[in-house]
């Protein structure tokens, strides 16, 4: 690989111009981090470069190609997979300046974006025409289209409305090569050959780089209500989740979250959240004004059958409000306990949940990690945040033991690695025991068809 930092730096502000590249040590060290907590002094990129086009970005990987440099595309560094770190060093490119919004297409329900476009911003712009685009992760203010692509993030909504990969219909992708491809259409039915999109999104950035994206989008509920349902014990929950589906609602959210977690959001953003329950569900349902009066009665009428002990129901915009800054809050909250926080992203079938969550708390007590658990108990999606000293070489021990039986409770339950969190190099040391080989060979042969030189985000998901 390549090593002459400042002839790439002089070659990236060619492209660019010198004031879209960064080569400072401490910029070089700030964008060898994301939100892992992970910071490797060997493991460092050679310059930072914020492209403003998709010319500029073929440029510069055409440059990389043929000086067989790494390239690692960066959207708000928020992964917690480690998937944007540069492993191999190289070219960082981020694309925080390329953030238009350049189309909103109303009759035909599509949207057209650039990777760095904030997926909160993206919303609100939408919902001016009525519109919706539901997939919501938690880092929703600063987590960008692009990064949400290459993970193909979920969120609350997912349940009902689907993840990223449900929404992307075309990309606009630069090879390895340098040379552009166009993936799909703007059409709302599209089988054309194969479904080269798909196969982009979630790649984590090892196939291809997405400079613009067609979104698909649908039209904005009418109206929408959240409640919080107590209960006294996990299996009281997961009952409820399984009765509220049984009878034909499915709700735009539903949210588990443990006694420790509720604890700790309410300790860190006061708002009225029960403290000595063992859990509760987060639930939204949203529809038409007609029927929401149904849904709603009928959900409350099963909590209490299945013994909630409370049921706290926003009234207004501001309580609504409270209860979603509480909820997304977890991550933030779970930081005041330890000096870093480690975010888990496990998934299993809807009925192996309740089992899940018990192993995890037994796992984590065992290495005496301080542990709260949430996620997204409508699809088995769920999340740990565990809280530690990483500079602590006996509890960075303890969590890597720890992770690794987690994996392995998860795959022992029909799960899998990750739901919408994605594998980055945290979790590739274990992908062998996740997929078959005859698939993770493909897998690989197509890693190779795409990228030749292994230039593309290097040392990620294998």
């Amino acid at each position: 690989m390549a090593k002459d930092n400042k002839k790439i730096t002089e070659e990236m502000i060619k492209i660019t111009g010198e004031q879209n590249v960064l080569f400072s040590e401490n910029e070089l060290i700030a964008y060898s981090t994301d939100s892992t907590n992970i910071y490797n002094p060997d493991e460092v990129a050679d310059v930072i470069v914020f492209p403003e086009n998709k010319n500029q970005v073929s440029n510069i990987m055409k440059y990389a190609y043929e000086n067989c440099i790494p390239v690692v595309p960066r959207a708000a560094g928020t992964s917690v997979c480690g998937a944007c770190l540069p492993k191999k060093g190289g070219i960082v490119i981020d694309f925080a300046r390329m953030n238009k919004i350049i189309e909103i297409n109303k009759d035909n329900l599509y949207c057209i974006v650039e990777p760095g476009v904030i997926v909160e911003n993206l919303q609100k712009e939408v919902e001016k025409y009525d519109l919706f685009y539901p997939p919501d992760p938690s880092n929703l203010k600063v987590s960008m289209i692009g990064g949400s692509i290459g993970l193909s993030s979920g969120g609350p909504h997912t349940f009902k409305y689907g993840s990223t990969k449900d929404y992307i219909i075309d990309l606009e992708v630069v090879l390895s090569d340098g040379r552009i491809m166009n993936t799909g259409s703007s059409c709302a039915k599209d089988v054309t050959g194969y479904n080269m999109t798909q196969l982009f999104v979630g790649s984590e950035g090892t196939l291809g780089i997405v400079t613009k994206a067609i979104i698909r989008l649908i039209p904005k509920p009418e109206v929408k209500r959240v409640m919080f349902a107590y209960f006294d014990s996990l299996e009281d929950t997961s009952i409820t989740v399984n009765d509220i589906i049984s009878n034909l609602i499915t709700p735009s959210v539903i949210d588990l979250l443990d006694k420790n977690t509720l604890n700790t959001i309410e300790n860190f953003y006061p708002s009225g959240i029960l403290k000595d329950k063992e859990a509760a569900l987060l639930i939204e349902i949203d529809g038409f004004k007609s029927d929401i009066d149904k849904q709603y009665e009928k959900i409350i009428e099963i909590c209490k059958k299945n013994n909630s002990s409370y049921i706290q129901t926003a009234s207004t915009k501001e309580e609504e409000e409270r209860i979603w800054i509480s909820r997304r809050s977890s991550f933030g909250a779970t930081a005041k306990l330890a000096p870093n926080v480690v975010t888990e992203d496990v998934v299993v079938p809807r009925e192996n949940i309740v089992t899940l969550v018990k192993g995890i708390k037994e796992i984590c007590s065992r290495y005496n990690l301080k542990t709260c658990i949430m996620g997204h108990i409508g699809d088995g999606n769920i999340h740990p945040n565990i809280a530690l000293d990483l500079r602590n070489p006996v509890e960075f021990d303890n969590f890597q033991k720890a992770k690794t039986e987690l994996f392995e409770l998860a795959l022992s339950l029909n799960g899998r690695l990750s739901g919408e969190h994605g594998i980055g190099c945290e979790k590739s040391y274990f992908i062998d025991k996740a997929l078959d080989s005859v698939n993770l060979s493909y897998m690989k042969q197509i890693k190779k068809l795409f990228d030749p030189k292994n230039i593309l985000n290097p040392d990620k998901i294998f």
